[in-house]
């Protein structure tokens, strides 16, 4: 067990947090809390349930439990988690510690509970040789000051049936071959396009046999007032090449049929199972629209339109991404254009980031030492972990004045060298 430092609850009595690790029979206690924090529409013993499975498989170890045990009681007041995950980064795969299951008792909030697991996570990430953290946020206002920045934005796109045609141009290949069927008869398959997507696709990870368990249960819950889940698998001769995971839903109107499709996975390895994938998905009969719920911010689909302007797009915030070592994430990572440069790192909860830092960087990585030199750009770790993934420049943070530039230019030259052309996509929250 740690102590953290004193906290003042609202009612003024100031008093200490013990944040501790627990086993299997105290992570019922998870269920009771992260619920009730995050509003969840079902009973804590049901959320347990849905939860075991993939606990079950990935371990109980890294869960973390906050504790008010003040007068002798033991409650459990706030938890975090994080998973073990191969991560695809600029430079490739990586190490990703991947942040869940954080809440906190409301009659406990902004009384330091957080604060107090966050702290310990960071420090047992690091102790461990983690270099990374990412996690999907339930409010944006909560992870920027333990150090997260908000990395990758995402997209999801709505297009009516009628407006659903594909150029002409559109690469189409006749030898290919669609199955549609049940997830489950066809999990190899989308297994293996997965793991070959996910190696090059940056915020993509690998999936654990548990996660795809995960991701295919399709029970009442998930369904709600859709269909069963149903995969449609693109097949070359020699290997599947792409797939879409979806749902429909019946809908009438006076004038007609006007039902919907739901896709919650699109998938392809090539240009040509994209449109084999397309076609299908736009030609379903009696419906009026299909929903793409996760998409890269960079998709291809408006480009394949008779009428791009059609595709109404929503941008949607995902992965935020936490430096937890600072120098080694600067030397792993690959740069688009060389650039050195000294930069001063704020870090109040992974103060072993603090400090001024020279970074030479190449193409293929960069060399980062602790120096005295005169720094041209002070910064927090939170800044640099939005700008990791190449798709939010540090300019804007530039101009919001939340960042000071020593030496005019350096700005531009970093986001320059971290710019990436490929937009980050994680399309799975965990």
């Amino acid at each position: 067990m740690t102590k953290n430092q004193q906290a003042v609850p609202a009612n003024g009595a100031p008093h200490t947090w013990t944040v501790r690790h627990g086993d299997r029979d105290d992570f019922a206690e998870v269920a009771r809390v992260v619920g009730l924090a995050l509003l969840a529409d079902e009973t804590p013993e049901s959320m347990l349930e849905r939860m075991r499975p993939l606990h079950d498989a990935e371990g109980y170890d890294r869960v973390l439990y906050a504790v008010d045990d003040r007068e002798g009681s033991d409650e459990v007041v706030g938890s975090a988690n994080h998973f073990p995950y191969e991560m695809t980064l600029p430079g490739g795969p990586r190490a990703v510690a991947g942040v869940t299951g954080v809440g906190v008792w409301p009659t406990h909030r902004r009384q330091g509970v957080l604060s107090s697991l966050m702290r310990r996570q960071l420090s047992e990430i690091h102790e461990s040789g983690g270099r990374y953290a990412a996690l999907w946020a339930s409010e944006g206002a909560i992870y920027g000051r333990f150090g997260y920045g908000l990395s990758a934005v995402e997209a999801s796109l709505t297009v009516h049936r009628r407006h659903a045609v594909l150029r002409a141009d559109a690469p189409r290949d006749p030898n290919l071959r669609l199955t549609l069927s049940d997830p489950g008869s066809v999990r190899a398959d989308l297994e293996r396009v997965h793991r070959e997507v996910a190696a090059v696709q940056l915020g993509q990870f690998q999936r654990s046999e548990a996660w795809w368990d995960k991701q295919l249960r399709d029970g009442p819950k998930q369904r709600g007032d859709q269909s069963p889940l149903m995969a449609v698998v693109v097949h070359a001769a020699h290997a599947p090449l792409g797939y879409a995971l979806y749902r429909t839903k019946a809908a009438w109107a006076p004038d007609g049929s006007q039902g919907e499709v739901h896709v919650l996975e699109f998938t392809a390895t090539t240009p040509t199972a994209r449109v084999a994938l397309l076609d299908h998905l736009f030609n379903r009969d009696l419906t009026a629209r299909v929903t793409f719920h996760e998409l890269p911010a960079d998709t291809s689909i408006p480009h394949l339109l008779v009428d791009p302007e059609r595709a109404r797009i929503t941008p949607q915030n995902s992965l935020w991404v936490r430096l937890v070592d600072v120098p080694a994430g600067l030397r792993e990572r690959t740069y688009k254009a060389p650039f050195e440069t000294v930069l001063e790192v704020t870090d109040r909860y992974a103060p072993w980031n603090a400090g001024r830092w020279r970074v030479k960087a190449d193409t293929d990585g960069a060399r980062v030492e602790a120096t005295e030199a005169a720094t041209d750009l002070t910064l927090d770790a939170s800044h640099l972990g939005a700008a990791y993934l190449g798709q939010i420049p540090l300019t804007g943070y530039l101009n919001a004045g939340l960042i000071t530039e020593h030496t005019p230019g350096t700005v531009e030259r970093l986001d320059t060298a971290l710019h990436r052309i490929d937009a980050p996509f994680c399309g799975l929250v965990f």
